[in-house]
């Protein structure tokens, strides 16, 4: 085992470099081609021959190769650029991303919009609807073209959300970057239709339809990454409301420890994850990285002697091992019927997508009184609330007692920019938020930070987010506490004293570290009332 931890993926590249008598590069981002994207290869030339040119150098130009044996892409790329060619040899997957970051456009979508007329090429081009490359970029149609900018331009800066928003004199883009929506360009009214028509062709709904909503998906590539956009459409005043989910699965990071959840939090989960039945919540709002933490929870316990099975309202992502289901209204498929069928394959571990009814938590609850570990999520503001919520929704708190192993809460943060970062010295007001006082903070050991905008920010201040959470264990004394009353304040104050760390005080000590900053902590945890 703990050889196959140490092994080395580049090991056998590098022999074969040395057996060819070529250089080998790990990294390829640092070369002057790709840092500048210079682009002397067509685009889908270097991706059919899986090449890229690095850098030029008293005439030699470094290419670099997957494929010591490839004798003819050198002597094409001679006869192309009329440079002899030195090879380097590479992975697939550094070409591939060196590639994408070579060929992708900087964030100027404004200049490449506006310099683009949307009533030329604005016919409506059908395609098959199958995946296509982002990169490749090779249609004459206007509206193709600002369409694949606007997504190329939202990948690149993170963005997990694309509203296409239809005013009474255009249409808006906005991206929702690090959980916060920016706006970004706006767009010519002639615009609207044809761009709309263009969603709906590829997420293969009704081009016709433009009273009702419609809900479809995209599925393309950029460069290496195959990427999908659940797409949502709504009929407003000034004409169809369009916003694009984006499920990039190479940004998915699974694993507790990944999602930043350390010290005793994480001893003390991966221990109630392990128990091989009870129930366990992950709460939170709408956006906060429950199903995230779901699925981190499920690729820690998952294995071939284990049988998980899921359903989900949609699967967002497609995870080996892991048998998931997704919910239907229209065939009438819901979370508690598919929860009863799965019940009859013979599952181990059982991930409900969301509680949102009492028949869903009555079957929930008797599943892992049956001997199944039971993973869902629930929309409370912390882990204590969750308990109430479900003796509101009618199950019997002697039932809860008996099921229910642990509740983690969670919100995101976004992180400060590390490029723009200042330190200063907090005032009296923030001293009392963080409940330390004047004299300790006089001391000039206490020092605050907040991003003072950039560039690689977008002005913000922040870039990135960071997990803020509070695990709730059901101890001996949670569970005499539900018996007796479900009330919320009187179970955080026993999980307190048996040594939670609530939401708040862990944004605090976020803050203190220098990874977020107050005023960010204070705007997700403000519904969180810290006197217990």
């Amino acid at each position: 085992m703990t050889r196959l931890l140490n092994f080395d993926p580049f090991a056998k590249l590098e022999a074969l470099a040395d057996q060819s008598g070529l250089d080998f590069e790990r990294e390829l981002s640092k070369f002057d081609f790709v840092v500048d994207k210079i682009k002397i290869l067509p685009y889908a030339y270097v991706k059919k021959r899986g090449v890229i040119p690095l850098k030029e150098e008293e005439g030699i130009l470094y290419l670099a190769v997957h494929d010591p044996y490839d004798l003819e892409t050198p002597s094409e790329v001679k006869c192309i650029t009329g440079s002899h060619v030195k090879e380097i040899l590479a992975s697939k997957e550094a070409i591939e991303e060196a590639i994408e970051r070579c060929y992708a456009e900087r964030d100027d979508a404004s200049s490449v919009i506006q310099g683009l007329d949307p009533t030329l090429g604005s016919e409506l081009v059908i395609e098959s609807g199958e995946e296509y490359d982002l990169l490749a970029q090779e249609s004459d149609s206007s509206i193709i073209k600002i369409f694949n900018t606007i997504l190329v331009e939202a990948l690149n800066s993170g963005t997990s959300d694309i509203h296409l928003e239809p005013i009474e004199k255009g249409v808006q883009v906005r991206y929702r970057i690090d959980g916060m929506l920016q706006v970004r360009h706006t767009l010519s009214k002639d615009v609207q239709v044809p761009l709309a028509t263009r969603i709906k062709v590829l997420a293969k709904l009704d081009i016709a339809e433009h009273r009702l909503p419609q809900d479809g998906r995209i599925k393309l590539r950029m460069g290496g990454r195959e990427i999908d956009f659940r797409v949502s459409t709504v009929p407003v005043v000034f004409g169809e409301r369009v916003v694009l989910r984006i499920l990039d699965r190479s940004q998915l990071h699974l694993g507790l420890q990944e999602l930043g959840i350390r010290g005793e939090m994480l001893a003390v989960l991966r221990k109630q994850i392990r128990k091989n039945q009870g129930i366990l919540l992950v709460t939170g709002p709408t956006g906060s990285g429950k199903t995230t933490t779901l699925y981190s929870i499920l690729s820690e316990i998952r294995s071939p002697e284990v049988n998980i099975m899921t359903i989900e309202d949609p699967v967002e992502f497609k995870l080996e091992g892991l048998a998931q289901i997704g919910v239907n209204p229209k065939i009438d498929l819901n979370f508690a019927k598919g929860l009863r069928h799965i019940l009859r394959q013979d599952p181990d571990v059982i991930m409900i997508g969301e509680i949102r009814d009492k028949e869903t938590a009555e079957i929930a609850v008797q599943a892992s009184l049956t001997g199944h570990l039971v993973v869902s999520t629930l929309h409370t503001n912390d882990a204590p609330s969750a308990i109430a919520r479900l003796v509101d929704m009618g199950i019997e708190p002697y039932l809860l007692s008996s099921s229910l192993i642990g509740v983690l809460a969670q919100r995101l943060v976004r992180k400060i920019c590390t490029r723009c970062k200042v330190s200063y010295k907090p005032k009296k007001e923030e001293l009392l938020e963080l409940a330390i006082t004047k004299e300790e903070a006089d001391e000039g050991k206490i020092l605050l930070y907040r991003g003072k905008g950039c560039e690689h920010c977008y002005q913000t201040g922040y870039r990135g987010r960071e997990g803020l959470y509070e695990f709730m264990p059901v101890t001996t004394k949670v569970k005499n506490q539900i018996l007796i009353s479900a009330d919320a304040t009187k179970l955080q104050k026993i999980a307190i004293d048996d040594g939670m760390l609530s939401l708040r005080k862990e944004g605090m000590l976020l803050a203190i570290s220098g990874i977020t900053s107050l005023e960010e902590v204070l705007r997700v945890s403000r519904q969180l009332d810290d006197e217990v």
